[in-house]
């Protein structure tokens, strides 16, 4: 768990990773806000959908019902699918070299 904290921290420090998970925190964003009044879910649900929409986690609890949402959706998909698999390889692959610096660290 103290790796992981360590691993979120310098992540932030970073001016790079701070950027992407801003553009990613504003993917979500606009698709909870558009899907908040285009389908008239509440926030919590909005910010559930794209989330489990852009990780392809897909739960089918919750679908658009509306055209304009639905079209909304097929645009969603393919500009914030990328960027989403993109930050969480960049959490992962950083979180290894944290972890494989103090590995190496512990060995000497």
């Amino acid at each position: 768990m103290f790796t992981f904290i360590k691993t979120v921290i310098s992540f932030l420090q970073d001016k790079n990773y701070r950027n992407l998970l801003m553009m990613t925190t504003a993917v979500i964003a606009l698709g909870s806000i558009t899907y908040h009044y285009l389908e008239g879910w509440s926030w919590v649900d909005c910010i559930y959908f794209c989330v489990i929409t852009l990780t392809t986690i897909g739960y089918g609890d919750l679908s658009p019902i509306t055209d304009a949402g639905k079209l909304f959706t097929i645009f969603y998909i393919v500009i914030g699918l990328g960027m989403i698999l993109n930050f969480i390889q960049t959490v992962y692959n950083h979180y290894q070299d944290v972890r494989n610096i103090r590995n190496d660290k512990k060995s000497k």
